[in-house]
């Protein structure tokens, strides 16, 4: 019997804006002593995310700042504060929210450049350090609880804060919980866990508790996945934090592409804009942008 084998296409990607030298620190923080011990971090971006009017948002995360990029490539500082920005969302109403590893989740207001926190406990236990969040189209805030968690502790978690005030701990087994992302029909949650080196697929039941959690596909490298997104298609970007792609699934799991960076190994995580993907490379504090419109070709 012969087999039809296709390759993963490459897609190359281009600068599309890097930090300013004015805003880069020459300066240790706690976050960078604990999670890149001995490496020079003078910015480490996460979170990329679009509003209305084609503004690019990310975040620095060891020195709480939160950054606009204006579609004429002009760097902004919009807040800079006492946290760990980690992931950041924009809604379609325009809300801002925001992951923070210290402090839980938070939401920015743009125009008072003013953050405030919207949850930080359950049941009054501290988060154990939120990574990432992901806003379904009823309102309600899926977001991992990372931490230090490991193969060595698996117990991050998956939340979803329901729009009504709710707290529904999804998971509590995870393997360093980061990214995530609903499919289309939020009927399935997608999970990136990063010390897995996988992505967890979490279905939906109709009490709205998920069952048959199982790894939808595997990687290697000493790092692991990281920010995920999804397009209409149901492709599946998931970025690889030390392996320099952001990897490409179909809804059945083939690897059908390789978005390679062309700037460092730390791709961190994606945002899409019309047919472009856009991506942080964190440790370079630089933004990558990539065609993903010749995939439908």
């Amino acid at each position: 019997m012969m087999y039809l084998e296709t390759p993963p296409r490459l897609i190359e990607t281009q600068v599309y804006s890097a930090m300013p030298e004015e805003f880069r620190r020459k300066e240790s923080t706690e976050w960078a002593d604990a999670n890149r011990p001995g490496a020079p971090t003078d910015c480490f971006i996460e979170g990329p995310s679009f509003d209305a009017d084609g503004n690019l948002y990310i975040v620095d995360i060891p020195f709480g700042r939160i950054f606009k990029i204006s579609p004429e490539k002009t760097w902004s500082l919009v807040a800079e504060y006492d946290g760990w920005p980690n992931g950041l969302k924009i809604g379609r109403d325009g809300r801002i929210l925001v992951a923070d590893y210290m402090h839980g989740i938070m939401e920015f207001d743009p125009r008072a450049g003013r953050m405030q926190k919207l949850l930080t406990s359950r049941n009054s236990e501290s988060f154990r350090g939120c990574n990432d969040l992901h806003l379904a189209g009823n309102g309600d805030i899926y977001f991992t609880d990372q931490g230090q968690t490991g193969l060595q502790d698996p117990t991050g978690r998956v939340y979803r804060l329901k729009a009504d005030g709710r707290l529904d701990c999804l998971i509590s087994t995870g393997i360093s919980p980061n990214g995530l992302v609903l499919d289309r029909a939020e009927a399935v949650l997608f999970v990136a866990m990063t010390r897995d080196n996988a992505v967890w697929r979490m279905p939906f039941m109709k009490d709205g508790s998920v069952s048959k959690v199982g790894r939808f596909c595997s990687m290697f490298g000493p790092s692991g996945p990281d920010g995920m997104t999804m397009d209409s298609a149901g492709r599946l970007f998931v970025a690889h934090a030390s392996l320099g792609h952001v990897f490409v699934f179909a809804p059945n799991g083939e690897l059908i592409a390789r978005i390679k960076s062309c700037a460092g190994q730390s791709c961190t995580n994606v945002a899409i804009r019309g047919d472009r993907l856009y991506i942080t490379e964190s440790v370079t504090g630089t933004v990558l942008v990539a065609d993903i419109g010749v995939l439908d070709g």
